[in-house]
Order: structure tokens, then C-alpha cells, then sequence
């Protein structure tokens, strides 16, 4: 009864911590399956022997009514034939028959309860070996969900947001000093147009105040005139 014994356990076995302890829950869940239909198979078996042991059992026990139901008719007819001795022996084999018949009913029922246990137990099997099935799939598919969240975890979990974020300020800050940088650079780049500017005019300046020097030597004219001349010079060349 070793294997009945296994099959208890397996019955009383809590599937959802057997999955909790198991490494891979899916490999476990698929031998509960495997496991299941090798206990139904070695249980159904079992059964098989039991009830040829039943029914021999019962046969035994019918031969053995049958043996003290024959030995009373000759022991009958013994008596009606008037011979004594024989109807005597006739009971003596009777009675050997009613011991036969009393040992093989409680043969018979002894192995009755025990095909009986047998079957109840190769049933409760079956009703979990279809429970494992039905729920197969369904814990598989929990397990493979826990597996994808649990890695989603480790995932985000590995991740240093704080350093993500300091990078993020980094170059942010960087493209500021950029922005800045160029806004300066333009602003340096309009300052020299307005110096040259004004270079230009104090350049031209410093050439008409040569021509009017230039022409007073020349022509003899006063600074005043000169000046008035170059002013009209420059302004008939605008």
C-alpha cells in the first residue's frame, strides 16, 4: 500500500507552495501533471489486481455455498433412503463446506472493502489529475507574468534616477552656456560695426582737416576759406 500512501501526499500537497519552493514554477506545475497521471496509472492498476482478487474472492465463496448446499441434499436423501451412516458423512462434509463458506464470505468481504477504498481513492486522483489540468495554463501564464514583472523590476530597479537626472541638468546647462555664449558673440560682433563706424568718421575727419592745409598752401588761401571750399567740395562729391 506504499503507492497509497504517495498518493496521500500528493492529494494533501499544497500546489501554489510547491510552486512558491520550486526554482522554475513552470517546469514544477508541468511534473504535477506528469507525476498525477503516472499515480493514476499505478493506482488504476492496483485497482485492476484488486478486483480480480474480488472476484476470485467471490467465486471461491459461491463454490463454497454450492459445496454445503450438495452436501445437505445427499445428506436428505441419505435420511430418505433410510442409510444413516451416509447421511452422516454426507453432513461431516457439510459442515467442512459451511467452514469453507464462512472463511471465503469473510475473505470476500475484507477484500471488498479494500477494492472499495481502492476505487475511491483512484477516483479522488482522477478528480485532482483534471483539477491540475484545468488549472495548468492558468498558473503557467500567472508564473510567466510574475516572471516579466519581477525582471521589469530588477530593470527599473538597476536604473540610478538621480543620475539620469544630474545628466539631464548637466546638458541642460550646458546648452545655456551655448545659448549664452552666442548671444555674447553677437552682441561683441555689433559693437565692433558701431567702433568701426566711428573710426571711419574720425579717419575722414583727419583728411579733410590735410586738404584744407593742403590747399592753403597751395593756393594761398586762408584755413577759413580752405575749409569753406573742402566743405563744398565734399558736399558737390555727395
Amino acid at each position: 500500500m506504499g503507492i497509497f500512501s504517495r498518493i496521500g501526499d500528493v492529494l494533501k500537497a499544497n500546489i501554489n507552495d510547491m510552486i512558491d519552493r520550486a526554482e522554475d514554477p513552470e517546469k514544477m506545475v508541468k511534473q504535477i501533471i506528469i507525476d498525477l497521471q503516472k499515480d493514476v496509472r499505478t493506482s488504476t492498476e492496483a485497482l485492476g489486481k484488486a478486483m480480480a482478487s474480488q472476484r476470485i474472492a467471490e467465486r471461491q465463496y459461491q463454490q463454497a455455498v454450492r459445496n454445503s448446499a450438495n452436501w445437505e441434499s445427499k445428506a436428505k436423501a441419505a435420511l430418505a433412503a433410510g442409510d444413516t451412516e451416509m447421511a452422516k458423512k454426507a453432513l461431516s462434509y457439510k459442515v467442512k463446506a459451511d467452514a469453507d463458506v464462512e472463511s471465503t464470505s469473510q475473505m470476500l468481504e475484507t477484500i471488498t472493502t479494500q477494492t472499495e477504498a481502492i476505487r475511491d481513492q483512484v477516483e479522488a486522483l482522477k478528480a485532482k489529475l483534471e483539477e491540475a489540468k484545468s488549472r495548468q495554463s492558468m498558473l503557467i501564464a500567472r508564473s510567466q507574468m510574475a516572471k516579466t514583472q519581477k525582471n521589469l523590476a530588477q530593470s527599473m530597479g538597476g536604473m540610478d534616477a538621480s543620475a539620469a537626472l544630474d545628466k539631464f541638468t548637466r546638458m541642460e546647462e550646458k546648452i545655456e552656456r551655448q545659448e549664452a555664449e552666442a548671444a555674447a558673440y553677437a552682441e561683441i560682433a555689433g559693437g565692433s560695426a558701431d567702433m568701426q563706424s566711428f573710426e571711419q568718421m574720425e579717419s575722414d575727419a583727419k583728411v579733410d582737416a590735410e586738404l584744407q592745409r593742403l590747399m592753403a598752401e597751395m593756393g594761398g588761401l586762408s584755413e577759413t576759406d580752405a575749409a569753406d571750399t573742402a566743405a563744398a567740395e565734399g558736399g558737390a562729391l555727395i
